[in-house]
């Protein structure tokens, strides 16, 4: 592995476990047990590792979503899909991350909201629209709107003053916020599908 690859893997793993903020370029040398010249040699400052780190993140994702949804037989199980993959990804996730870079990482959270309003909102478009063609998803909604609706309840699932952290796990905050949008979104033939794969069985009536 080359030098360059080793600080990012190094740099993700102490972000991901201890925030972004609070590793420093001395904290990510000596977990390499690298000088600083060497480290200051491929990146000049910790907001070129941030934005590197993003960058790549964001790469990786992207291939991880587009496997969920493909794997998924309709549009429901492409969603549910992601909601497995995501409690993976969101478990090795330090809950201040998304603080740290709106607030003190312009350049790599401009970086998330072009990924956010570009790649994101474009598969959940996809979503909605094959869940109305497959009779799933309800056939009068707003697409364009309901799209925008879900990206911003991603975002606000990151937000620490809605969600403080030490009370709400992001992978809980993440099931319940599908799930109720899937419920919202969906036909009855949708939320027979929703209970199959919650494995909830409704009472007769």
């Amino acid at each position: 592995m080359e030098i360059k690859d080793r600080i990012l893997v190094a740099a993700i793993e102490l972000f991901m476990r201890n925030g972004i903020r609070s590793v420093s370029m001395d904290d990510i040398a000596t977990h390499l047990a690298m000088s600083k010249k060497t480290l200051y040699k491929w990146f000049e400052n910790k907001d070129q590792i941030v934005l590197a780190v993003m960058q790549g993140r964001l790469n990786r994702e992207e291939v991880d979503c587009e496997q969920a949804f493909a794997t998924g037989s309709n549009a429901i199980e492409a969603m549910f899909n992601l909601v497995t993959w995501h409690k993976e990804m969101l478990a090795s996730i330090h809950p201040s991350i998304f603080h740290d870079l709106q607030k003190y990482y312009p350049q790599a959270w401009l970086l998330f909201e072009q990924h956010k309003n570009t790649f994101i909102l474009e598969k959940i478009l996809t979503n909605l629209r094959q869940g109305m063609a497959e009779g799933l998803y309800r056939p009068d909604l707003d697409v364009e709107v309901m799209a925008r609706l879900h990206l911003s309840e991603i975002e606000l699932m990151f937000n620490n003053t809605v969600f403080p952290p030490k009370q709400f796990g992001l992978q809980r905050v993440n099931v319940a916020m599908i799930e109720h949008y899937l419920t919202g979104i969906s036909t009855l033939k949708g939320h027979r599908l929703i209970n199959q794969y919650r494995n909830v069985t409704e009472p007769a009536e």
